[in-house]
Formats: C-alpha cells, structure tokens, sequence
C-alpha cells in the first residue's frame, strides 16, 4: 500500500509541477497578483510528494520489499542496513527520483526564502524551476519508474553493485546532486533576468548563495568520490581523468568561475552578459554530465546505467534547455548593458582572469572527454584521451590560477597599481620562492613539480593571510586583532577557500612527485623493503563476511626496528552479484601514507603484493575540506542569506523623538 501511495505521490507531483510551470510564467505576463502567488504553494506541494515518494521507495528497500522490481535488482537480504538505504540511490531509477527530490527541495527553499525577490522575479524563477522539474519527472515516470512491481517476487534480490556498497560511495551521490541540482537555481535565476531584461547588483547578490551552495556540495561529492577511488579501487591513485569524473568537475569549475563574475555584477553592475552566460553553461554540464553517467556512450566504472534509449531522452532535455536558454540569451544579451567602468589593472580585470583560467580550463576537461566519441562517430576511429593530455593541457590553468590569486585579491575596484599591490606581497613572494627552495634541495633535485606545488601553496596561504591582515587597516595590533574578528564571513570563507585551494595543490602535487611504488611476489612470512620500510607477509586466510568471502592478508609494516603499522587488505567476492573488489589497507598519516594492495596468488605459492608509500595524500582532501569550510563560512554570512533583505525590511524603524 505504501508503494502505491509513492507512486501516486509521484504522479501528483508531476501535475503540480505543470501548474507551477505554467500558472506563475502566465502571472507574470500579464501582472496577475494571484496567478504569481501560485508559484510558492506548488514549489512546496511538489516537493512534498517528491519527499513522500522518496520515503516510500526507501520503506521499500529497508524492508526487503522483493515485489519492487528496483529492490530486486539492487538489495539482498543479507545487505547491511546502511547499503539496504543508500541502495535506493545506487542505481538509475532511484537515483533520478533523488534528483527530482533535490530539484523540488530548491524549488521550495527559493519560495520559502524568498520573500525579498521582485514579485515578477520570483514567479519567474519558480516557474522555471517547475519546468525543469516537469522534464526530469516525465523523464522518470515514463522511462525510468522506480515503483514498478514484479507479478512473481523472488524469494531473494541480486544484490548492489559490491563497488557501491562502501561509507565513502554511500554519501558520494546525494552530494554531487545537491551541486548538479542546486546550480538550477543559478540557471533559473538567469533564465529570469533574460525574460524580464533586468539584470543588476541586486541579481548578483540573490543569484550567489545558490551558486555558492552548489559549489559547496560539488566539493565535497568530489572530494568524496577522489577519496572512494583511491582506497576502494585498489590502484593508489586520487583522480584518473575518468568520463564521470570529469562530469562532475566541469561543473565545479564553471561554479566557481561563476561565484567570481556575480561579485562583478553585485559590486560593480558589470560583465552582466558574461554571467548570465555562465549560470546557463554550469547547469548545462550538470545536464551533460547526468547524460555521461547514464547514456553509457562512455564508459566509466561510476557509471549509473548503459541505456542509450534513456540517453536520448537526456540528450533531448539538454537539447531543449540549452538551446532555448541560448537563444533566449542571444535574443536578450544586448539588454544586458554594464554600468561599471574599469581600468586594465583592477580587481574586476583580475576577476575576469580567473573566469577566463577556469572557464578554458573546463573547455580543455570537457574536449578531452567527449573527443573519443567524437571521432568514433565522425571517422570511426577509437581514441583514447587519458592522464598525460589531461595533465599537460590542465596543469598549467590551475598554475595561472592560483599565481594571480592573492594579487588579485588585494587590487581595489576600478583602478589599481601594481607597484601598491605588490608591497605587502614581496615577502610573501621570497618566502614562497624559498619554501620551494627548501623542499628542492630536500628532494635532492630532480622533478620540479614538487617545489613548484610548495611555492604556490606558500604564496596562497601566506597571501590569503597578508590580505586578511591588510584589511584590518593600520593602528596598534591589539585594535587590528579586533577590526579582523569584525570582517563580513564571506571575507573570511574566501580567506579560507583560497587557503584550502593552496593546500590542495600542494598534496596533488607532492603526491604525484614523490609516490613510491613497489609491485612483487610475497610468500607467507617473507619481508622486504620498500623505502626504507620493512614489509612482511605475515599471511594469507579467507574470511566470511555478511555477504562477501574475504581473502585477507596480514601484513606487518617496521622501521628501524619499530612497529609502524599492521594492515589487512583484503580481495572480496560478492557471491551474490558474483563480484570480486579489492579493499586496501592503508595506514593514515599526516605526511605520509602507507598503502597496501593484496593480489592473486602466483603459481609458485606466493601472493602478488602492491605496496605504496603515498606522501601527503591526506592533504588532498584536508584541502577540499577547508575549501568547503569556507564555503559554509560565506554561507553564514548576513549579506548573502536570500531572506536577509527582506527581514531587514520589515524590522520597524526607530522614530526620532521631536
């Protein structure tokens, strides 16, 4: 019964998204107050059956309900509660419903929180939220129905895919669609402005907590999905360039080229056009990377499903989205004139710079993905782009990017001098060119990529930090402490975004300087040496798990005597799904990681054994943590709540006594 009741749920939420798509666009055509105000109720209806919906297909999985023809292909009885709930997700179907759900919860929060948007705007965002909404719930109603039954229920399901059902993976996804998603609103936003013609500072401010949010989830689905794949997969790396990877970074990037070009428009009322264009493209790589993952026309091992029916349909609603929101930009571009005025050398010249460096760098990400799809259509020839193109045509944007960073930062508005930027920034500069320094000579020479990656970490903490400090003006350090405490939260979240990008930066780039491979054949009590570490294979058993036959390895890590660690990787076979995964055994360490892999066994009775000594690995993902601290930072602050405004609005003023 309560299947039923979702997929009715499902249904009614279909048909309020058609009133909401309709109703409020009308409205606003021609003036009509209660037109308008339908917008807000049906956000709210819609996203309540989506949740109801959502909640029903979850009692489905959670019971073991075998009659749900999703359950049985992605549960078992035998699952562990955690993958039973994350298994709803851990597929096409469920995980289209969740897109819809995010999508209605954006929807519902842009009504609730925003009470401060011009009547006319607001109908118009929400109208077009519900469009979008309209075309996902078509899609999975009709092609993608998660509430479908089975006439005969099995006594037992099939299982999820082993490789999803692990902590990292289980969260991976809801966060990547609260950024794919939440950039909707960017799009809606946009779409808005084109139709009434009116973009200024005020857009700008309305438009940046949703693109800041949605950057925010980006970062972590990412940094949660680089995590899955470097202790899950069993190979040792952080980021392969993968087609669904790259889906999910090319948004991130035009997220955060955004984020910059909307200061422009809310500080200056400039580069209008530029960012209505960007709100448009980062929703169309979220389209385009929803259409990578599910398509199968490249293949990935995250992909969700190789239904290339369904990818037409995603093809078609990118296509219809993407060009009608382009044609309306073209029609309405013009209209967009810029106010502001500025000089070649100014903060808004380097705030272009950064959208430049980041939009070309997604361009690079995004060619080198769809280009074997490309020429196998085009000249039937199977290409292959990986690692080396990425990290020669990438690296170098990023290099750019984070070099002009702090100075950005520092230059005012309209106007600046190089000469009065660069002053608190010289010794910044020789310090960072001296940290390089130091760590060349540690490394003993040899590949430059480490000191370079030190040097620009240095320079964008240590930058960050003389801006802060900066803008604490001049007087006595006790006062300045104060006036710093005083700052807005966004300068703060910025302060420490670009100071978790630094650290970032430095962990990739260490990382792949410095790793230390040993691949070889072990037997059971046999001890090697690998940088300086004893490695012993202390044996080899099997071990049942709750629905997987582990072969387990113990393996005894030393050092000059001392016990360092004592790891247990593991090879499983699902039989169920009948799936073997490989789990490593890693033991964490601020600066430095040590990684293990067991193997197959060998024909003469040893095991194959992959060791690895991995330095700094953590701070890859200590980077993206403190970039996304920074995003909730800004989050908080006053000026960018939605509802701010209107609070503020309608706090009564004081009357002046006579």
């Amino acid at each position: 019964m309560i299947i039923e009741l979702g997929h009715f749920a499902l249904i009614l939420a279909f048909v309020v998204a058609i009133v909401q798509m309709t109703v409020p666009m009308i409205g606003a055509w021609k003036r009509w107050p209660g037109w308008m105000a339908a917008a807000e109720p049906a956000a709210t209806t819609q996203f309540l059956f989506l949740a109801f919906a959502f909640a029903a297909l979850t009692y489905g999985f959670v019971t073991s309900d075998f009659s749900l023809r999703l359950v049985i292909l992605n549960s078992h009885t035998d699952k562990p509660m955690l993958y039973k709930v994350t298994g709803v997700w851990g597929n096409h179907e469920g995980s289209m419903l969740l897109w819809c759900v995010i999508l209605a919860l954006f929807g519902a929060m842009a009504a609730w929180f925003g009470g401060n948007l011009r009547p006319t705007l607001r109908a118009r965002v929400l109208a077009v939220q519900g469009s979008v909404g309209v075309a996902f719930l078509a899609f999975l109603i009709f092609t993608s129905n998660p509430f479908l039954r089975v006439p005969v229920p099995p006594f037992d399901g099939q299982d999820l895919n082993p490789l999803l059902q692990d902590p990292g993976l289980a969260f991976h996804p809801p966060f990547l669609y609260l950024g794919y998603v939440g950039l909707s609103m960017s799009f809606s936003f946009a779409i808005a402005a084109l139709i009434e013609g009116r973009v200024d500072a005020a857009w700008g401010r309305w438009v940046r907590p949703w693109t800041l949010a949605a950057w925010l989830f980006l970062t972590v689905g990412i940094a949660l999905g680089s995590w899955w794949a470097y202790y899950e997969l069993g190979w040792g790396g952080f980021w392969f360039w993968d087609p669904v990877e790259n889906a999910s970074f090319m948004p991130w990037l035009i997220a955060a080229a955004l984020l910059h070009s909307a200061i422009v428009v809310e500080k200056r009322e400039a580069l209008k056009s530029w960012t209505i264009l960007l709100a448009i493209l980062a929703f169309g790589f979220s389209l385009i990377g929803a259409f990578i993952v599910r398509s199968g026309v490249l293949t990935s091992v995250h992909a969700f499903a190789n239904d290339p029916e369904r990818g037409v349909y995603l093809l078609a609603i990118t296509g219809v989205f993407m060009g009608g929101a382009l044609t309306l930009f073209a029609a309405r571009a013009a209209a967009m004139e810029s106010k502001g005025v500025f000089a070649l050398l100014s903060r808004e010249s380097a705030l272009i710079a950064n959208n430049v460096l980041l939009s070309v760098a997604c361009f690079v990400v995004f060619i080198g993905t769809v280009w074997p799809l490309v020429a196998e259509m085009l000249w039937d020839r199977k290409l292959s782009v990986g690692p080396p193109f990425f990290d020669a045509a990438f690296t170098p944007f990023m290099v750019a990017l984070a070099a002009i960073l702090p100075m950005g930062a520092l230059m005012p508005w309209k106007r600046a001098r190089m000469g009065r930027v660069m002053a608190p920034l010289w010794g910044v500069l020789a310090l960072s060119i001296a940290v390089g320094a130091l760590v060349w000579v540690m490394q003993t020479g040899g590949r430059m990529l480490a000191p370079i990656g030190a040097v620009l970490a240095a320079w964008l903490v240590m930058g960050t930090a003389v801006e802060l400090w900066t803008r604490a003006g001049r007087g006595e350090f006790s006062s300045k402490i104060r006036r710093l405490t005083r700052l807005p939260r966004a300068d703060w979240g910025k302060a420490v975004a670009h100071s978790g990008f630094g650290i970032t930066v430095f962990g990739v780039a260490a990382l792949t300087a410095w790793t230390v491979e040993d691949i070889r054949v072990a037997r059971e009590g046999e001890t090697f040496q690998v940088s300086g570490y004893d490695v012993t294979l202390v044996r080899v058993e099997e071990v049942q798990g709750p629905n997987y036959i582990s072969t387990m390895a113990t393996i005894d890590i030393d050092r000059d005597g001392r016990d360092i660690a004592y790891l247990q990787p593991e090879k499983r076979v699902y039989p169920v799904a009948a799936m073997p995964t490989t789990e490593a055994a890693i033991a964490n360490g601020v600066f430095r990681d040590l990684y293990v892999v067991i193997g197959d066994p060998q024909d003469n009775g040893g095991w194959s054994v992959r060791t690895f000594i991995k330095p700094f690995a953590n701070w890859i993902w200590a980077g993206c943590i403190i970039m996304a601290l920074g995003g909730v930072l800004s989050l908080t602050d006053r000026r960018y709540r939605v509802a701010a405004g209107a609070a503020k609005a309608r706090r009564p003023r004081a009357v002046p006594a006579e």
